[in-house]
């Protein structure tokens, strides 16, 4: 693993820049020689003695970066503190299925502002009007297999109310009469089907 140690307006000693390379060769057991590490150090005056050195670790790890910062009352304190924030993370990514670290890395790469694909929700794309008379069962019927369909929506002559006639997987038909504001009525029982009503024995 590489690794960078530099300073935010202020210049590394020496022995602090010696002691982060060293604390970080720790996470050389968990990563390779194509990750990097850049330990950014500085100093806050407006805090208080214990935690005005501040230290700030960024891990790149196949193109993801990982960052922690912490703050002490020495760099060496800081750096403890940051190096073992970083390991756990180091170690979260890694045990990660490989799927889930590709997600990340092109999530991370996408370009601020782009729009990520999904399916678009179903819509209506086409309304078909038509011009509706009034018929009996059995007219509905022989409309329905002219056209091919397994429903078919007409007007009701004998109650003068929408009705839906369709096919049924036994072969059989159904017929759905809507009430406006009814409650929902159940199928009866198979004694009770009817075969559709004959208007020319009405009409006698």
């Amino acid at each position: 693993m590489r690794t960078i140690v530099k300073g935010k307006n202020i210049e590394v000693p020496d022995r602090v820049r010696t002691y982060a390379e060293r604390k970080l060769r720790r996470l050389d057991r968990i990563l390779d020689d194509r990750s990097d590490a850049i330990v950014e150090l500085s100093n806050e005056q407006h805090r208080s003695a214990a935690d005005a050195h501040i230290a700030e670790v960024t891990l790149v790890i196949d193109g993801q970066a990982l960052r922690s910062h912490a703050a002490g009352a020495t760099y060496q304190a800081a750096i403890d503190t940051v190096v073992d924030k970083v390991e756990r993370q180091a170690v979260d990514y890694k045990e990660k299925p490989r799927s889930v670290r590709v997600a990340q890395r092109q999530a991370a790469s996408r370009p601020v502002g782009t729009a990520i694909e999904s399916t678009p929700e179903p819509r209506i794309v086409k309304t078909k009007r038509f011009g509706i008379e009034p018929m009996f069962e059995e007219d509905a019927l022989a409309e329905m297999a002219e056209l091919g369909h397994s429903f078919f929506l007409f007007v009701n002559a004998e109650t003068e109310r929408l009705a839906v006639i369709y096919r049924r997987d036994d072969g059989d038909y159904g017929l759905i009469e809507p009430i406006l504001g009814g409650a929902y009525a159940p199928d009866g029982p198979a004694g009770s089907a009817r075969p559709p009503r004959d208007r020319r024995a009405r009409a006698g």
